[in-house]
């Protein structure tokens, strides 16, 4: 059956958002343990509690619509958990392993900005304004996270180019004392 109007398209994308969230409240916590950094693990655990209410304004909207907001696996946000995951699995140093958790966790936010910008204008359009207000405040919420790891990228970066830094300079130290 052809979907032919805004109507299902932002239905559709709503229940994406959905799963979307719901596997992020799965991912949080397992970053947030990955992270030596106490500030980005705090960072991380405020995420998923503001994710758990990302999740209910959702529901909110679908219980407004008359319709399950399940039924959709989002496999965008599937492939950057994985690749999150993949980061988790390497063997980096503690503060190299932050800054990769901040680039997952940034791609994450990205993904999400774009997608509840999108909803947000469906919403819009199709007069749903109480769905309007609700989508623009998780929005807002969105880039907020994304400003926060940004800033937090900016001292942990720093920190784990100057540990590379460091160990070689040990390498280096060690290697001509063997010499």
């Amino acid at each position: 059956m052809t979907k032919d109007s805004l109507r299902e398209l932002y239905i559709d994308e709503l229940k994406d958002l959905y799963s979307a969230e719901k596997q992020l409240t799965k991912a949080l916590p397992k970053m947030a343990k990955a992270a030596s950094s106490d500030e980005l693990r705090s960072g991380f655990e405020e995420h998923l509690e503001q994710t758990k209410g990302h999740v209910e304004r959702l529901e909110e909207i679908f219980s407004s619509l008359n319709t399950k907001p399940t039924g959709k696996k989002c496999v965008g946000m599937e492939g950057l958990i994985k690749e999150g995951q993949e980061i988790m699995d390497e063997d980096f140093s503690d503060g190299v392993m932050d800054a990769a958790l901040i680039s997952a966790a940034q791609r994450v936010e990205h993904y999400e900005i774009a997608a509840y910008g999108t909803v947000h204008a469906y919403a819009e359009l199709l007069g749903e304004s109480e769905h309007s207000s609700l989508l623009q405040q998780t929005l807002e919420e969105e880039k907020e996270t994304d400003q926060k790891l940004t800033q937090l990228s900016e001292e942990i970066n720093v920190e784990a180019n100057e540990g590379a830094s460091g160990e070689q300079a040990g390498e280096k130290r060690r290697g001509r004392r063997a010499a």
